[in-house]
């Protein structure tokens, strides 16, 4: 079943905590395409979303009293979001006490706490990139930092939250395994993930991002060495094409696979992008089978409502998939806590990237 896959991923990803909570050159010339087609309106909720009867504390139980998921009553939502931002790109965020309690009203009980590694230049006023083309979007450890003295500060019992490095320049790593010994001294021990981090993300071409190159990758191998030594997934964010070009950039995470296939790899949002919501669904499917197949240590993550809203008339052959490739998807949300949102959004948002999960099976 999916949600036992989700448990087991998470668990190893905090081995050691608890029995559970253990481009080539020519990249550089960006071809976007054209503009994305609006996408529709996501239809009403198939059902209210009920109440979540299961704590952290049943997730690490081995007692068979436990209840099982009950499919009508329960939340459809994901136990996992292994994809959310606390901190945004700039601006002021949520505050973490208020964020554990949008975690425990929905049931979310295990949380991948990313970044942003990418902040807004200070002083430039801006809170969201696409508003302010122009304004430089660089990799940092500010917000890393951040969420490692919150999680410090305010240790919450009701949900297992892993800290995140989302600092690294992909396009210049050699300070890489240096700075992960920083987060070793300041922080020892949390932080068990890493990413999102940027490989290529067109939509952050406008603020000055560098996308990785074959050589570049290349060049990664002393912190992908050190990240499997401990076990530790990285998320990358790998745009796959756009709708001129839906393949114009497969190379470069086919490269970063065939140079790193013993690391665990999570693929952000399939490779799927506002730049890309008119891509063939078979032929996106496609090539997600075949590199699932060849790499076994490669995992999908569905987040993102975009991806929803472009791709939602397709479903049942995203479903099928799903459950053909259950052991290798991770849900997220893909929520950005700025401070100007509340809990609404991000239940509208854990809503709509999980209403692919009602409908899978339980294999």
């Amino acid at each position: 079943m999916l949600l036992r896959v989700l448990l087991a991923i998470t668990a190893s990803a905090v081995m050691g905590m608890s029995a559970f909570a253990q481009l080539s050159a020519s990249s550089s010339s960006v071809a976007t395409g054209p503009g994305p087609a609006p996408a529709p309106a996501p239809p009403p909720r198939p059902r209210p979303l009920g109440v979540s009867k299961h704590t952290l504390a049943d997730f690490r139980s081995s007692d068979a009293q436990v209840a099982c998921y009950d499919r009508d009553a329960e939340p459809y939502t994901a136990v996992v979001d292994a994809h959310f931002h606390p901190r945004p790109f700039g601006g002021p965020a949520i505050p973490m006490p208020e964020l554990v309690k949008y975690f425990d009203r929905l049931g979310v009980r295990f949380v991948v706490y990313m970044g942003i590694g990418q902040v807004l230049e200070p002083g430039s006023g801006c809170t969201y990139y696409l508003s302010c083309i122009g304004t430089a979007a660089r990799p940092s450890s500010r917000n890393d930092f951040v969420n490692g003295a919150d999680l410090t500060a305010y240790a919450p019992q009701t949900v297992l939250i892993l800290p995140s490095m989302t600092f690294m320049d992909l396009a210049h790593p050699a300070d890489i395994v240096e700075r992960i010994r920083l987060y070793d001294r300041e922080f020892p021990g949390a932080f068990r993930w890493a990413g999102e981090v940027n490989v290529m993300k067109q939509a952050l071409i406008g603020n000055l991002h560098e996308p990785a190159t074959t050589s570049s990758i290349d060049d990664w191998a002393p912190f992908m060495k050190l990240l499997r030594e401990r076990n530790i997934p990285v998320t990358l964010h790998s745009d796959l094409g756009n709708d001129a070009n839906p393949t114009q950039y497969l190379f470069l995470m086919e490269h970063v696979l065939s140079d790193y296939p013993d690391n665990k790899i999570v693929w952000a949002h399939m490779g799927l992008s506002r730049e890309l919501t008119r891509m063939d669904v078979n032929q996106h499917i496609a090539i997600m089978k075949r590199l699932l197949d060849r790499y076994p240590n490669l995992m999908l993550d569905v987040s993102w409502d975009v991806i929803y809203n472009s791709y939602r008339p397709w479903g049942a052959l995203f479903i099928r998939f799903f459950n053909d490739y259950s052991t290798r998807i991770l849900p997220g949300s893909d929520f950005v806590a700025a401070g100007s949102k509340d809990y609404s959004t991000y239940e509208n948002e854990l809503e709509i990237t999980s209403r692919a999960l009602r409908l899978l099976n339980d294999d």
